[in-house]
């Protein structure tokens, strides 16, 4: 996934505004992916579309799709990885073994 924000030297994290999140699964075959990611665009403009209309359950269907799909990518729920490595999703960089890397990156 080509992405602008730093990735970790594992690929298992990018980084923005100094917080990790959690990259797709990288075992997933591209049409999968794409599928996935397809279901996770059509439920982010279904929430926007929700909160434009003022419909509180419709976003809270939509936020759940949302979820769904995060989870299947793998960037939410148990880490995709299987060497027992803890999971740092969400926190911030600098509380993390990746705090070293982070700041050599020298970003702004």
């Amino acid at each position: 996934m080509p992405t602008q924000h730093p990735v970790t030297p594992d690929g298992r994290y990018f980084v923005v505004a100094g917080r990790l999140w959690r990259m797709s699964n990288p075992d997933l075959d591209p049409a999968t992916r794409q599928a996935l990611v397809d279901r996770l665009m059509r439920a982010r403009r279904a929430v926007g579309a929700a909160k434009k209309a003022g419909d509180a359950q419709a976003e809270r269907r939509a936020r759940d799709d949302v979820d769904a799909a995060k989870h299947a990518l793998g960037e939410r729920g148990p880490a995709w990885w299987t060497d027992g490595a803890p999971d740092y999703n969400r926190r911030l960089v600098e509380n993390t073994p990746y705090a070293d890397w982070y700041a050599a990156l020298h970003l702004p």
